[in-house]
């Protein structure tokens, strides 16, 4: 069984979808083994985006993810990782697949509704920064 971490990102919880997109999760095959809303400080959102650090959008990105509250997530399942990174689309949600997430609740390619670990090894350090383990069950 795989583990991944999701984040529905600000701009999705203002819009109020937080229910819609945990159900495309749940009805993909996807478990819920960990969640929680949380308002990042700011020292949080730069320590989990440090390797952008360097990028010119890294401190457009730390100001959208304090922006508001998030909701993080461990999700579990066979291939969760690979399955949640299609369920969600494209990071530009002009460029992604009909009836993904991106697509149907993302406004622009910063405004992009969630984030997904990009491998298993990220995953383990992303479940890792926002649960302890007695969290996720």
């Amino acid at each position: 069984m795989e583990q991944t971490l999701s984040i529905i990102k600000p701009d999705a919880v203002a819009k109020n979808v937080v229910g819609k997109i945990l159900d495309r999760f749940e009805s993909n095959g996807l478990r819920l083994a960990a969640t929680k809303k949380i308002q990042l400080s700011k020292a949080d959102a730069e320590a989990f985006y440090a390797v952008h650090a360097e990028r010119p959008f890294y401190g457009e990105l730390v100001d959208f993810m304090i922006s508001g509250p998030v909701v993080v997530s461990v999700l579990e399942g066979e291939n969760a990782m690979a399955k949640n990174r299609d369920l969600m689309g494209a990071t530009n949600p002009k460029e992604a697949a009909a009836g993904t997430i991106r697509a149907d609740f993302a406004e622009s390619i910063d405004a992009n509704a969630v984030h997904g670990s990009d491998s298993l090894e990220n995953a383990a350090i992303e479940i890792n920064f926002f649960f302890a383990a007695k969290e996720i069950c």
